[in-house]
């Protein structure tokens, strides 16, 4: 209860700091708080990676970081979509959230466990020997299952726009891994990646509990039912489908390194790419305050869609493109933080620093296509791409090792914008197109 009166008490503070700001929308305050949750979680983020890279070494992490990829393209299916869709439904209608929170608990629940199971099986195939199965179980479980879970608290939490809490939920996962990493390594000062995945494991599971805990007592208890419509399965599928390619096109490149490559190559581009990921932070925090905004905008078309996105879609190119002159200047300093092991990650930063360009284009003009109904094309796009991206990686990886996974990832990224870009457009231009020729009937 006391930290429930200090989050409130901190709603209170921030709305009347933004007000004076003028920072009046529920979209520029949520804005603020995912950014404050988001660089607190980046800081220990970065608290935690910097001491597990160094104390794994870049062999045991680049073990990890493959399993890591692997399972990341089973985590969108462990939902099956219906965190996306409460978000969607309960940011129209809020009395329909216990339906829809129950729904997506007893759904992760069910495939969360089924898909492990089949994780494990495919690992046999994908990555390589050395790799023992109880790190791949371990990391399976945390994130197929306890970590879709505490997202799905999250999105609850998106739902009614109290993205404090949201942004609570995600500063506790890294501080939950963090307190894990800073145990394991008092215990083990050079632990194994097969030990880092038990603690892992163990501060997923004990920040989902928190999570459920949190919805619970703060926006009710949920109805537990197993029943849908065709159409919300089909339409859950199309979100599964879409955020799984998203994991393939984004990861897979790890996975296939540490299997046609080494694990220490693995743990080198694996290295520069978390850091590309933690640049890409304050554009995520926007993306997921807009979220529920693409839907409310929805309903009126995909250009209404385009047009609450234009100035958010600016805003993150700008940012987008200083934050990639400021990674091609620092990227020199890696060795001095990482240790001389990661040497080469200088050079795969520097590869890679122009992605968070591409993927600010890509997310909101993917999100304008989710918010108007066009879940299904997007997923389309999104898979076409991911199969670009294996095709391309099965044959340029064995060639050029982790300089051609990035070649691979920036070719990708740019596919997608370009795809999901003139979809879009193209979608408004018909929609405008339409109801003018209809007019000109009418009149004739």
């Amino acid at each position: 209860m006391r930290w429930t009166r200090y989050s409130d008490c901190g709603s209170r503070i921030l709305t009347d700091w933004s007000s004076r700001l003028g920072l009046r929308s529920n979209l520029a305050r949520n804005t603020v708080w995912m950014f404050l949750g988001a660089g607190l979680r980046l800081l220990i983020q970065a608290l935690y990676f910097i001491a597990i890279a160094r104390a794994l070494g870049v062999g045991n992490y680049g073990a990890f970081i493959g399993v890591l990829a692997l399972v990341s393209i089973a985590v969108p299916f462990g939902d099956l979509g219906t965190g996306n869709l409460l978000v969607q439904n309960v940011s129209l209608n809020k009395n329909c959230f216990a339906t829809y929170w129950g729904r997506s608990l007893v759904t992760t629940a069910t495939f969360g466990s089924a898909l492990t199971v089949i994780v494990l099986l495919l690992s046999h195939l994908v990555l390589p020997s050395s790799i023992p199965m109880q790190l791949v179980f371990l990391i399976s479980m945390s994130d197929i299952l306890w970590l879709n879970i505490i997202t799905t608290c999250g999105q609850a939490f998106q739902a009614f726009d109290q993205l404090n809490w949201m942004a609570t939920l995600n500063v506790l996962i890294s501080a939950g891994r963090l307190i894990a990493a800073s145990i394991l390594i008092h215990i083990h000062p050079h632990p194994s990646a097969l030990q880092w995945g038990s603690f892992y494991s163990s501060s997923t599971i004990l920040v989902a509990s928190t999570a459920l805990f949190l919805v619970w007592s703060k926006l009710g208890a949920p109805n537990f039912s197993w029943r849908r419509s065709i159409a919300e399965i089909r339409e859950g599928c199309y979100f599964s489908a879409s955020l799984s390619a998203q994991t393939i096109y984004n990861d897979i490149d790890k996975t296939m390194l540490a299997r046609l490559g080494t694990l220490e190559v693995t743990g080198i581009y694996g290295a520069a790419y978390r850091l590309i990921d933690v640049s890409f932070v304050p554009v995520s925090s926007l993306l997921f305050a807009s979220y529920p905004g693409f839907f409310r905008s929805g309903a009126e078309g995909i250009s209404s869609c385009l047009r609450y996105a234009k100035p958010l879609l600016l805003r993150s190119v700008a940012y987008s493109v200083f934050i990639c002159a400021v990674l091609l200047v620092s990227a020199g300093a890696i060795t001095r933080v990482l240790g001389p092991e990661y040497a080469h990650t200088t050079e795969a930063l520097r590869w890679l620093a122009i992605l968070p360009i591409l993927r600010a284009v890509q997310f909101f003009f993917c999100n304008a296509l989710t918010g108007a109904g066009y879940q299904g094309l997007r997923a389309g796009v999104q898979v076409v791409v991911a199969l670009f991206n294996i095709g391309f990686n099965l044959w340029i990886i064995p060639l050029y090792s982790w300089r051609g996974a990035a070649w691979s990832s920036l070719a990708s990224d740019a596919l997608l914008a370009l795809g999901v870009g003139a979809a879009a457009l193209i979608l408004s231009r018909r929609s405008r197109t339409v109801p003018a020729n209809a007019n000109a009937n009418a009149l004739i």
